[in-house]
């Protein structure tokens, strides 16, 4: 397979870029690419492309996670069903003359899941970003967050009617939700779907409104959700959860929550990957002579052993006594960095015996004072 090409590249633009010109660069680019218009053999591909890079760079999350990722990381976390939901496709393809959902669904459907889904009759996608503690994240745990959402509402139930109404079928569109105009181009007569501008995609009118949800059907609210974490989840990832973001209008397919997994700095432990580093501060006797000491680990206390002659700044490995490979086996590892520790105030009898000490290997500890009085 090839290498995805950076998709500020794609589009042309650089990595500061506003959202607006992100649009901007992609809908001349579709305009160009686009296969109503484009014969061209590659034409087609090319038009992937850019449709890829458009519905990552507009999208403030999927934009953030693949800076920081890149394609590796993001290709990774991101399936091509979760790069191209919730893209806004059809103002611009609206705006430039073409359909297209049956264009989308023609390139994209057979890899996808389901498919690509169109914005108009889906909930929205919400982001819960939830801090857990390095310990919580090696064993795994279970989170009760408060998430304010749109649910369906319950006086009307969700039909955004009063009760004891219905609503009636919209005469526009007979009940469709969309109009079809025929339009010609220099290239071909082509039909053009829309939303019914009279009952705005629903469908239906309604008479009298709900007096709850004012004839939308929806409310918002404040639902507890309950989200398990894997052990050894990392910083950055997050967790979908299918169908618990908001409510869709008029009996749509609710939206997803995602959430997105942050570690709190730990005092004693630094991570990298599946592996943990600590410091481990040894006396100058313990790491010359050798000793057996006491440190922490994840799982409790472990005892190391420290060979005689250790110098600062040797690292000690213990195997497994790192994170759970996430959604894998086994365990990372945790690395002892080792570090001296001199005491800064000597008793008397200290002082003779380093003395000693340092005679003993021909060391000169005694301070002479310079032509320069120091």
């Amino acid at each position: 397979m090839a290498e995805k090409r950076d998709y500020y590249e794609v589009l042309g633009v650089s990595k500061d870029a506003s959202k607006s010109e992100i649009k901007d660069a992609y809908r001349k680019l579709a305009m160009q690419y686009h296969p109503d218009r484009n014969k061209a053999a590659d034409a087609e591909e090319k038009f992937k492309e850019i449709s890829e890079a458009y519905a990552v760079l507009s999208d403030d999350q999927k934009r953030q996670q693949y800076d920081t990722l890149g394609h590796a990381g993001f290709d990774q976390r991101y399936s091509a069903e979760d790069i191209f939901r919730g893209a806004d496709f059809e103002t611009i393809f609206r705006d430039i003359g073409f359909g297209f959902g049956d264009l989308f669904r023609t390139f994209f459907g057979g890899g996808f899941s389901g498919g690509f889904r169109e914005r108009t009759n889906r909930g929205q996608d919400l982001v819960y970003d939830l801090e857990l503690t390095l310990e919580e994240a090696a064993k795994g745990t279970e989170k009760e967050i408060v998430v304010p959402r749109t649910e369906k509402c319950e006086v009307c139930g969700g039909s955004g009617a009063s009760p004891g109404t219905s609503p009636i079928t919209c005469p526009k569109c007979n009940g469709q939700g969309k109009v079809r105009n025929m339009r010609r181009s220099s290239f071909a007569m082509y039909v053009q779907v829309t939303p019914c501008s009279e009952c705005r995609g629903r469908g239906t009118l309604i008479e009298s409104p709900c007096k709850k949800c004012h004839g939308t059907g929806l409310v918002k609210k404040r639902r507890k959700i309950s989200v398990k974490v894997p052990a050894g989840i990392d910083e950055g990832y997050q967790l979908r959860l299918r169908g618990e973001g908001g409510m869709a209008p008029n009996g749509g397919e609710a939206g997803d929550l995602y959430v997105l997994v942050h570690i709190k700095p730990h005092e004693l432990f630094m991570r990298e990957g599946d592996d943990l580093w600590y410091v481990l501060i040894l006396g100058y006797p313990q790491a010359a002579l050798g000793a057996e000491v006491s440190m922490p680990t994840l799982d409790g206390s472990a005892t190391v052993k420290i060979k005689p002659g250790t110098q600062a700044g040797e690292t000690i490995r213990l195997r497994g006594k790192g994170m759970p490979r996430f959604r894998g086996y086994g365990k990372g590892d945790l690395l002892v960095r080792v570090g001296i520790s001199v005491p800064e105030k000597l008793t008397k009898k200290q002082r003779e015996l380093l003395e000693q000490l340092a005679e003993e290997f021909d060391e000169d500890v005694k301070h002479k004072k310079s032509r320069f009085g120091f």
